[in-house]
């Protein structure tokens, strides 16, 4: 696999339009969100190891939940207190120990908090043979509880492939960019594993656009508003459109 393909591999068409209420242009990688691309957790994912290990299933939880701020800390904290035993396998090491630690000081003042670590993986990641469920327990409490596994869990969890990013101009105008999560954005350690989901055709295998599957976690991260007019610019007619490059680099359109 390549880690750094060629500019002109990686080519994305890309829609925009003004914000009906605010000064604020909105882009959207249509090339990603038109895909089919589809989370295969459980369904053949290699992981994010140096190495393929679907055996594992560990999917992203690898090296624990990056979150955003002291909100999402305290969201998902507030969530742990309705987890049960029978829903997460480190339940009772997670009373003991808490469900956090400091990550590695980088360049900001203080360091990051992550979801701490059992066994080289996240804390709230039921492993292969757990009777509960194999996967992320806030998930599995979250669909027992007849709720959104996404209100459960690390921002980072449900975001991912997802990311929005925004900036500002002179004038104040704000552009927000919704686009597919790249190695880069993982920063310097983004070199050094697998990234599966973008990258190869493996999760490509969804039965409708991403744009409709991730429907929630767009309308969550962009409104509801902003979410239909995209889709409006999605669904007009268009002659071809361009398949995602980890198909195009196989072949498979």
């Amino acid at each position: 696999m390549s880690k750094n393909p060629p500019v002109h591999e990686d080519l994305h068409e890309w829609i925009s339009f003004d914000d009906p209420d605010e000064h604020r242009t909105w882009v959207f990688d249509a090339t990603f969100l038109r895909s089919s691309y589809t989370c295969i957790y459980g369904c053949g994912c290699k992981g994010i190891l140096d190495e393929p290990a679907p055996e594992l299933e560990q999917g992203c939880c690898s090296y624990g939940a990056h979150f955003a701020d002291a909100d999402d800390v305290k969201s998902v904290e507030g969530y742990f207190e309705r987890v049960r035993p029978e829903h997460m396998q480190f339940h009772a090491d997670a009373l003991a120990n808490g469900i956090t630690m400091r990550g590695e000081l980088d360049d900001a003042a203080e360091p990051t908090v992550v979801s701490r670590l059992v066994d080289d993986a996240c804390i709230f990641l039921n492993r292969v043979g757990f009777e509960g469920g194999v996967g992320c327990a806030l998930h599995i409490a979250a669909e027992a509880a007849g709720e959104r596994p996404l209100d459960w869990k690390p921002e980072v969890c449900w975001q991912v492939p997802l990311r929005l990013e925004h900036s500002e101009d002179e004038s104040g105008h704000v552009t927000s960019r919704l686009r597919e999560w790249k190695r880069r954005d993982w920063g310097e350690g983004g070199d050094d594993f697998g990234w599966w989901c973008t990258e190869t055709p493996d999760a490509f295998v969804g039965s409708e656009p991403y744009y409709v599957s991730g429907r929630d976690e767009i309308v969550e991260l962009v409104g509801e508003q902003i979410y239909d007019l995209m889709v409006e610019v999605f669904e007009r007619p268009i002659a071809v459109p361009l398949p995602h490059p980890a198909l195009r680099r196989t072949g498979i359109e």
